[in-house]
């Protein structure tokens, strides 16, 4: 009779499949929830909870909500990293998806400033909050299961797969708003470019009672996952940090402020592509301060043909950072960046055309140098920190290029009385900074995930032997 086998059972592992549609599913309402905010910031909040101000202050205002969840967002880094980082990505990546799916609900049920007065507000300041707390720790989250996955000479493609939520979120959130929007045409006589009473009294609600059903999906998703090979042998060998954030600051502190950088250039043009542009392409060229004048649902139309670059180029820029480098791949794009922002009057002078290839470069530089970042940043950090250093890089940089970049867009505009010319400034300035901080960093295409680890080890044995004599 044959003896027993003794052999240890194989360790599970998560298929391709699985790695990627739980590293997108997340990403992908996490901007969905983004752009449903964004475009309600702009058709509907300034009109139910800011009615007592002047357009101008009341869409700023509407803004500044916005910008209160990239705020949140590092704090969400911090505490969503730390968890990450001691017990495992799986279950915090469930705790992040399930804070904002029930943060996006709740603000469908809002009562309005009509209904509640400043009560509505502060509702309205809290559940963006919570959004933004939950937000913290998705996109690192999504990406370490995305790399930490992937296979040799992978990881950028990999990378861009929770990357390749932006423009999805954008094509299911703005879609669903053009449908909502189109069975709830304005009345007769009315401004088309502004929502029906039906729409601001409750049509505005679905996209956010909506995300509920994309949340159930995600966690059916998430929930089916193990943990990543390199997370369990860090686990194994006592890695595991008892405060990775005291950690990440001693030690990493470098790449921190690199990675908070490298991202910079990308917030700004992904939020003015975005939240400005909506607003600028739809301000009437007669008001106080003159935009494009395009119907809503003219302009969103325009922008989603744009994010369909936007998605291409997320993809396509992954083989070639896997390539080429994440870093040589970024300072072209980059450069490209910079160039962009100083030529946004002369594009958009050209009329329609113009106003096309300017929504279809700035996006496909969107996916140039998003797409990137999914590998480039937690390349940065060790496994043992990886989840709170690339976290709070990724969202300390949603403060300086994100929270402010809508509310000094409308202020530049302004400026410029209704030309963009200093919102192009702006991002090129931005862009220039990037740059910087990329000619300064290290290429990290050949880092192994787990080299880090090795490294401290070592570093950590020198000094016991140093100390020792």
């Amino acid at each position: 009779m044959p003896a027993p086998s003794t052999s240890p059972a194989p360790t599970p592992v998560n298929s391709r499949s699985r790695v990627l549609i739980a590293s997108l599913i997340g990403t992908t309402i996490e901007f969905y929830d983004f752009y449903i905010y964004a475009t309600a910031a702009v058709l509907v909040f300034p009109t139910l909870f800011f009615p007592n101000s002047d357009p101008t202050t009341a869409l700023l205002s509407s803004f500044a909500v916005f910008g209160a969840a990239m705020v949140a967002r590092p704090i969400g880094a911090v505490v969503f990293g730390h968890l990450g980082d001691r017990f495992g990505r799986k279950g915090t990546l469930v705790a992040s998806l399930l804070t904002m799916g029930i943060a996006t609900f709740l603000i469908g049920v809002l009562p309005t400033y009509a209904q509640a007065g400043w009560v509505a507000t502060a509702l309205l300041v809290l559940m963006r909050l919570a959004q933004g707390f939950a937000l913290g720790g998705e996109w690192s989250g999504a990406a370490l299961v995305a790399t930490e996955n992937a296979p040799k000479g992978k990881r950028a493609l990999y990378g861009t797969f929770p990357q390749l939520g932006a423009p999805l979120g954008f094509i299911i959130g703005n879609g669903l708003f053009l449908v909502i929007g189109a069975l709830l045409p304005s009345a007769a006589g009315a401004d088309p470019s502004q929502p029906s009473d039906a729409f601001l009294n409750w049509g505005w609600r679905i996209p956010f009672l909506f995300s509920a059903v994309m949340v159930a999906i995600g966690l059916w998703v998430r929930m089916r996952l193990v943990e990543a090979p390199v997370f369990a042998k860090t686990r194994e060998a006592g890695l595991v940090r008892k405060l990775p954030l005291a950690t990440v600051f001693r030690n990493h502190w470098k790449q921190l402020i690199l990675g908070t950088f490298f991202m910079l250039a990308t917030y700004v043009l992904f939020y003015l592509m975005t939240t400005f542009s909506l607003s600028y392409g739809r301000t009437a060229e007669d008001a106080a301060v003159p935009g494009l004048g395009y119907e809503y649902t003219t302009f969103v139309l325009m922008m989603i043909f744009g994010v369909l670059f936007f998605a291409a180029f997320t993809l396509i820029s992954g083989p070639l950072a896997d390539r080429y480098g994440r870093r040589a791949t970024l300072i072209a794009v980059t450069a490209g960046i910079l160039v962009f922002g100083l030529v946004w009057v002369p594009l958009i002078g050209l009329g329609t055309v113009g106003v096309v290839l300017w929504l279809v470069f700035g996006f496909t530089l969107m996916g140039m140098t998003f797409g990137p970042m999914g590998a480039l940043l937690p390349e940065l950090f060790p496994t043992s920190v990886r989840y709170t250093g690339s976290g709070i890089s990724y969202n300390v940089s949603s403060i300086l290029g994100a929270a402010v970049a809508p509310f000094i867009a409308v202020a530049l505009w302004e400026a410029g009385d209704g030309s963009p010319w200093l919102v192009g400034v702006y991002l090129s300035s931005m862009a220039l900074l990037t740059l910087v901080a990329l000619l300064i960093g290290r290429e990290t295409k050949d880092v192994g995930l787990e080299e880090g680890e090795a490294a401290e080890t070592t570093a950590r044995e020198e000094t016991a032997v140093t100390a020792a004599h």
